[in-house]
């Protein structure tokens, strides 16, 4: 990979991980248009790990409590509003392990290709701003339950599927079930923590198993630059929805996607 392509996917990585647009999508696009070569897993680790720490390091204070809260729940103390949080986590993360392991291969042998990218990107683009308009967006995280849960996680096992997007699926479904943008983002922050740590374990094994050779200085480098710009993607998608909703990446995905279909038709 040369300098270029590092920082260019690093980057890419790190913007669209936690914004409604797909990084999947994003990531396949270079070598479908521009003709790069397939970035290798050990990258694809590498990044993970950037935006998991960004993640991490973002919300350190939900998770400490959530954390701390659903191991002491297990005690006298009993449940509190943080631990059931905890739970609804695990409940969120149940589909995307499960039917992950089950489709992964077969997604990406049949579905990784840019007409897929560019109908879901407009199709869930416009799930997006449906969500964004008709949702009552009433309720705050805590104020799920176990059944919302299950369902924004089925919801997050369809970001499989390039070009939908696990965070713009996972808010969409949090707006449709009620949710404020702030509790419907946040969720999702918190949903993608044991996602990419999960992938991240899945590429780590298959890298260990594999005879990929390793560039350490490509790998520190695509780490640090995505957990830079996760770190800030997630701080100004935070002010951005608080202001503005999610009107400016539906617009930017209905472009993307017309763009990209209207490039495969030349």
């Amino acid at each position: 990979m040369s300098i270029i392509e590092i920082i260019v996917l690093a980057l890419i990585q790190g913007l669209t991980e936690f914004l409604p647009i797909s990084s999947s999508a994003h990531l396949i696009l270079p070598s479908q248009i521009l003709g790069w070569e397939d970035q290798g897993l050990a990258f694809d680790v590498a990044v993970h790990v950037g935006t998991l720490v960004a993640v991490v390091i973002y919300f350190r204070k939900e998770v400490v409590d959530i954390l701390g809260a659903w191991f002491k729940s297990f005690g006298q103390q009993g449940a509190s509003d943080d631990s059931k949080l905890g739970w609804w986590i695990i409940i969120g993360t149940i589909p995307a392990a499960v039917l992950g392991l089950v489709f992964k291969d077969l997604i990406e042998l049949y579905l990784r290709s840019a007409w897929v990218i560019a109908v879901t990107t407009i199709v869930f683009g416009l799930l997006l701003w449906y969500a964004d308009v008709k949702g009552k967006q009433t309720k705050t995280i805590y104020q799920l339950n176990w059944k919302s849960a299950l369902m924004i996680g089925m919801a997050q096992a369809m970001a499989m599927i390039p070009g939908t997007s696990r965070s713009g699926i996972t808010m969409t479904a949090g707006l449709m079930l009620g949710m404020n943008k702030q509790s419907a983002a946040r969720f999702s922050f918190l949903l993608a923590i044991p996602v990419i740590s999960m992938m991240g374990l899945y590429y780590t094994a298959e890298l260990a198993l594999g005879d990929e050779v390793v560039d350490w200085t490509t790998l520190i480098l695509g780490a640090g630059l995505s957990f830079i710009s996760a770190y800030a993607c997630i701080f100004l998608f935070l002010k951005i929805i608080e202001r503005m909703g999610m009107m400016p990446f539906v617009i930017y995905r209905l472009l993307l996607g017309i763009g990209l279909i209207a490039f495969l038709m030349i």
